[in-house]
């Protein structure tokens, strides 16, 4: 296996042998200080065996996005080596934002109070660059910089609200509310998107029947105790 990217929770590998590429889950988690935070953009330290655990996770919820018709870039999973086969796809480094109710860096943006409620929900788009904290980009400038091709950012606006029912709906099963979420879009040689990367608790922040917000993986222990 060669390695092609080192990410934050994540690493890209490939096959060199057949060309298939690989998600290796890591047991490291983003926050800050100790303090465990999706939200966050570093790594806030390691919990042994959520590497695993979050592929399960991932694994359970692409192929609930596959029976929602909504495309992917899981192909199988092996969990016990923490890997992930997906698709061979080429992904912009954007990241697309689904919020039902306003939460974390929204609030510190602009001035707004925690827990309200959007409907229809607020969509946002980023582009995913840590030293630049993330910030906001519109489509033109997506089309701009080559990340984009004509349609796919309003294609892509539609698959997150595919997501976002069907994970809204699946959550609220388990007795959690979704309060928002962010997903990652590649498409393929004939321009078709598919979400790519993970849907575990690192991409979206819930609320418990308590009224408390679970970091991602006391979260993860939330779900595994749902889908067994």
């Amino acid at each position: 296996m060669k390695t092609l990217y080192n990410g934050k929770t994540k690493d890209v590998l490939t096959d060199e042998g057949t060309g298939s590429v690989y998600l290796l889950f890591k047991d490291d988690a983003t926050g800050e200080d100790g303090v465990f935070d999706p939200g966050s953009n570093t790594v806030g330290g390691s919990v042994e065996g959520k590497g695993k655990k979050g592929l399960k996770i991932s694994q359970y919820f692409f192929e609930l996005m596959k029976k929602n018709g909504v495309p992917t870039h899981y192909l199988s999973a092996d969990i016990e080596k923490g890997l992930m086969e997906v698709r061979k796809l080429t992904v912009p480094p954007l990241e697309f934002v689904l919020r039902y109710f306003t939460a974390g860096s929204m609030c510190r943006r602009f001035t707004l109070e925690e827990g309200i409620p959007f409907d229809p929900p607020y969509l946002e788009v980023t582009l995913k660059d840590d030293e630049q904290g993330d910030p906001l980009i519109s489509e033109r400038l997506c089309l701009m910089k080559g990340m984009l091709k004509e349609g796919q950012y309003e294609e892509a606006l539609d698959v997150l609200l595919k997501v976002g029912e069907g994970l809204k709906k699946e959550l609220a099963q388990m007795g959690l509310t979704l309060i928002d979420f962010k997903i990652e879009i590649g498409y393929d040689e004939d321009g078709k998107m598919y979400v790519v990367d993970e849907i575990t608790p690192d991409i979206w922040r819930v609320r418990d029947e308590a009224g408390n917000i679970p970091n991602q993986i006391d979260c993860a222990k939330l779900i595994l105790a749902k889908i067994g």
